[in-house]
């Protein structure tokens, strides 16, 4: 932490997907943080605590640390504070997380968490035991009633039940946005190119959430200001109809994200680029011949054009 750090108003979680819970929680944060004309910041952790709880346990993963950082910042928050989950850190006791981190390093004067936020040792501290640790170093304590709808609570485990289920409509209602995969493209089979139907090859980092294997109409953006060349422009939303599967018509094996760019032709090739679920069209199926597997591709691609249009004038 830098030696002049001031106080601030801390949130603090793994907020992966950053959902429509955490907005809320993230919301309370930025507004006491304005009040009091102090910094907000939101506290986070890499890796993911379970992996070092329980190694080989890791969920998956709805949002990258970058996409965290980008949307705690479009949510207005001013600092995004990485901290190592290390097996240190995780033996440390609630008394000395509050006393070492939250008083020693960070100088809270409010912390906002969720009411069932639980942290230290064996998640042993909870809510009531932050504030009566507040009462005690001077810092005041928000805890915030979980967001819900239609008796479902907004949660990063509900939302990857969602994804893993394909149902990225819910993902989506969860999130406030469609889920996003980011990845770099990489070269495939090449067979798309052989029936007309070119398609990016999306690897996916480690531990990313993948829907269930389908077809889905998607968006499709190159990140990054690298160059492209070709039709299809850094940061341009682009219309896509998304295989996830094995390509079952063609024996494969290995399970793929390949998404179909729709008036767009560019060499993608070592690109990072972003695909957004916003609607499942069909599961995976295997098709007796590439014939009817290519007009069941003509159908995806209108039915997607049809439904991401729809989304794009509001409909």
């Amino acid at each position: 932490m830098p030696a002049d750090w001031g106080r601030c108003v801390l949130t603090i979680g793994v907020f992966d997907g950053v959902h429509r819970g955490h907005a809320q929680l993230i919301g309370r944060a930025v507004e006491a943080a304005a009040a009091r004309g102090i910094p907000s910041v939101l506290m986070t952790f890499d890796p993911h605590p379970m992996e070092v709880v329980r190694p080989g346990s890791h969920p998956a993963q709805l949002t990258t640390l970058t996409r965290r950082a980008e949307l705690a910042e479009e949510l207005g928050i001013d600092v995004f504070c990485v901290m190592p989950f290390t097996a240190e850190f995780m033996k440390l006791t609630p008394e000395r997380y509050v006393h070492d981190i939250l008083v020693e390093r960070l100088h809270a004067a409010e912390v906002v968490v969720g009411e069932n936020f639980t942290f230290g040792k064996k998640a042993l501290g909870t809510v009531p035991f932050l504030e009566q640790a507040g009462r005690r170093f001077g810092f005041a304590v928000d805890g915030v009633n979980l967001l819900a709808e239609h008796t479902v609570t907004f949660s990063s485990t509900y939302i990857r039940a969602c994804v893993d289920a394909g149902d990225v409509s819910a993902a989506a209602e969860a999130l406030g946005r469609p889920h996003r995969v980011e990845g770099v493209v990489v070269h495939g089979d090449g067979r798309g190119r052989t029936i007309g139907y070119p398609t990016a090859n999306v690897a996916p980092p480690m531990h990313a959430a993948i829907p269930a294997d389908g077809v889905y109409a998607c968006w499709f953006t190159v990140l990054g200001a690298g160059p492209v060349v070709g039709t299809v422009k850094s940061g341009k939303r682009c219309q896509a109809a998304v295989s996830v599967g094995t390509n079952p018509t063609f024996s494969g094996r290995t399970r793929t994200v390949e998404a179909f760019v729709m008036d767009g032709d560019a060499d993608l090739y070592g690109q990072h680029v972003a695909v957004d679920f916003v609607e499942r069209l069909r599961g995976m199926e295997a098709f007796a011949s590439v014939d009817e597997l290519v007009e069941q591709m003509d159908r995806d691609v209108v039915r997607a054009r049809e439904i991401l249009t729809a989304v794009a004038d509001g409909r």
